[in-house]
């Protein structure tokens, strides 16, 4: 392990771009732990990371392996000031802030729609975007990033495989370095992503999606909660970071990312 993440240096790095930020040595999830932040009053832009994560939760209620030490588990509460209805976008920035740190120590990710960064077809990042009710429209954003080897550590429930950064070459393995780097480039892209009032389009960043995402020119079978699925050609991204499926007859549906249980190869 690379020892404890620094918060006295992560503070100095980020304390322009943030109102907050609080390491804690254990906690069961940083996205619960902020949630109810936002609910207490929290300022824009708190951040949250752990050590370690008892009960750390991806999507649907998936459980998130974060042992003690070996990435980083952070979450971001933020009161943007944008519709409701665009806030899941915000999924969209995460994933290329994590892309870009993990281009930023040589290790060349790609997106997986809606929240997962892969390597190699391994997973290294997952991302959960969750909306909290109130006066204002608000939100918690979860990253869970793998820097150093897991250990044994079971495919999740979609059958990736789990890497790190460490696996797959990275040039440094800091925690504390990889999340200056995170935190830094989600904030200035949650900032062109605000001023553009969630639109994806407007803030000049969903062409870098498009770029980086894999899913994209796949065909994919997409299944649903109600147990139906939907198969077709992954043909695109819309403005609010909603996947588009083109299906035989040459019909298109949009998938909201809410909505999906999971998107496989076809």
């Amino acid at each position: 392990m690379d020892g404890e993440i620094d918060a006295v240096r992560l503070t100095a790095a980020l304390q322009d771009r943030y109102a907050k930020i609080d390491v804690v040595e254990r906690t069961g999830s940083t996205n619960a732990d902020l949630r109810k932040a936002l609910e207490d009053g929290a300022a824009d832009r708190t951040v949250l990371l752990a050590e370690e994560q008892t009960a750390g939760v991806g999507r649907r209620a998936r459980s998130w392996s974060s042992p003690k030490g070996a990435g980083l588990y952070l979450s971001v509460a933020l009161r943007p000031g944008v519709p409701f209805a665009v806030l899941g976008s915000l999924s969209v920035i995460a994933g290329l802030a994590v892309r870009a740190a993990a281009a930023s120590v040589g290790v060349d990710a790609v997106l997986k729609w809606p929240n997962d960064v892969l390597v190699d077809g391994a997973k290294c990042a997952g991302i959960l975007a969750e909306a909290v009710a109130g006066d204002e429209p608000s939100i918690v954003l979860g990253i869970g990033l793998n820097v150093l080897p897991l250990g044994d550590v079971q495919p999740g429930p979609g059958g990736l495989p789990a890497t790190s950064l460490a696996e797959q070459g990275a040039t440094n393995t800091d925690r504390t370095d990889v999340a200056v780097a995170l935190l830094t480039g989600f904030a200035d892209l949650e900032r062109r992503w605000r001023l553009a009032g969630g639109d994806l389009t407007e803030a000049g960043l969903l062409g870098d999606y498009r770029a980086h995402c894999a899913t994209l020119g796949q065909d994919v079978e997409v299944q649903l909660p109600d147990g139906t699925s939907l198969t077709g050609r992954a043909a695109d991204i819309d403005a609010a970071g909603q996947l588009q499926v083109d299906v035989a007859g040459g019909q298109r549906h949009t998938v909201f990312a809410g909505d999906v249980v999971h998107v496989r190869p076809a």
